[in-house]
């Protein structure tokens, strides 16, 4: 890998795709000082995510180029099952099987992973780019992790220009991006998008029906109700004021006629199920808060405050960013939906009202409804 490419990157501003956003030109400095091999994620980690399968689906020659451009050594991390190992394996790639499961496709338990141990996050001082140590005091070879779609944006840069690619978006977040957008969804799957787009024009290409409100970045994200979706657009910026970003770009829509509590409740449980059994807040605190929170969602108001006092005490405490995503998960629904979780607590769903109620609607700005 060349000083040119970092540049290039540099200018053009972009940050990685898989969800924490970090400046993709330094993570390329730090892979050439030391001779970093290359793991290009492509498991789609994320709850509803399909951007990696879209990328190697559509794009995999460009995806090919830009991983060859990073590193001599590549390899590609697909979950064992999934219509993305097949097309990669069909292509005669280098391919890691993933287990599928949510912690297995995590930066640190992929490089372990490659290394021939168990796909589990690898407690760390500094990235894994720099090389480190497994739970054994194995070496890990310095490793870089980059996302499908960062890679592939990286060959873009290399074809069209910093200045191509800093014609989209935002001066703070500049370059096309990809959003999957599901749920109650007419036409559910990857739209193509910059940051500053409005959200409510990312679920009107998605035909989304009637909604109470939209999950913003899956198990790892929080929630916005439909009145703030009418307004916000999709750019961090706008969206950290209400515990979201645009993180791995995935929207769950929510319509009105699902009470919204059962679908936390279910995301909470899928949690406690996707352990990596290495750390306490993991092995018991998810599973706590989600049992807390079924009863809570089930009318028992003495589950409430054991829930609280358990949320505050997961975020910062896990061997991973596991437990601190299940949290900020939680907190975002107990914002948005605490009236709903009155209502539960005072024995009656108003998603069920709903359902034998004639709806009410206002519009966004795109003229889209949504419920009021």
């Amino acid at each position: 890998m060349s000083t040119t490419l970092e540049h290039a990157v540099a200018e053009a501003g972009l940050t990685g795709r898989g969800g924490a956003a970090f400046p993709t030109a330094q993570k390329l400095a730090a892979a050439r000082e030391n001779n970093a091999a290359l793991i290009v994620n492509a498991c789609d980690g994320e709850l509803d995510a399909a951007k990696d399968w879209f990328v190697v689906s559509r794009h995999l020659a460009e995806l090919i180029e830009g991983a060859r451009a990073v590193s001599p050594t590549v390899s590609f991390a697909a979950r064992r099952g999934s219509a993305t190992l097949d097309q990669l394996s069909d292509a005669g790639l280098p391919v890691l099987e993933i287990p599928d499961r949510y912690v297995a496709s995590e930066e640190s338990a992929l490089v372990a992973f490659a290394h021939g141990n168990d796909a589990r996050p690898v407690t760390r001082s500094r990235p894994l780019v720099f090389g480190g140590r497994d739970a054994n005091g194995r070496r890990l070879r310095p490793t870089l992790v980059l996302n499908a779609e960062t890679v592939w944006r990286i060959a873009q840069i290399l074809h069209n220009g910093p200045q191509w690619f800093r014609s989209f978006g935002t001066p703070a977040e500049p370059g096309p991006r990809l959003v999957t957008v599901a749920g109650a969804v007419r036409h559910p799957g990857i739209v193509e998008t910059e940051a500053g787009t409005p959200l409510s024009h990312l679920l009107r290409i998605a035909d989304a029906a009637p909604y109470c409100a939209v999950n913003v970045g899956g198990l790892s994200g929080g929630y916005l109700s439909a009145p703030e979706i009418s307004r916000l657009p999709w750019e961090t910026a706008a969206l950290t004021a209400y515990g979201c970003t645009t993180g791995s770009g995935v929207l769950r829509v929510l319509g009105r006629d699902v009470c919204p509590l059962e679908q936390v409740t279910r995301t909470l449980e899928r949690a406690a199920s996707e352990s990596a059994g290495q750390c306490g807040p993991c092995m018991f605190g998810v599973p706590a808060i989600a049992s807390d929170f079924a009863s809570v969602a089930g009318g028992d108001r003495r589950s409430l405050a054991r829930l609280q006092r358990r949320l505050a005490l997961l975020p910062g405490r896990g061997a991973c960013r596991f437990p601190d995503g299940v949290a900020q998960h939680l907190a975002g629904a107990l914002r948005v939906f605490g009236a709903e979780l009155d209502a539960h607590l005072s024995g009656c769903c108003s998603a069920e009202l709903d359902r034998h109620a004639e709806p009410e609607y206002d519009t966004d700005d795109d003229g889209h409804a949504y419920a009021s």
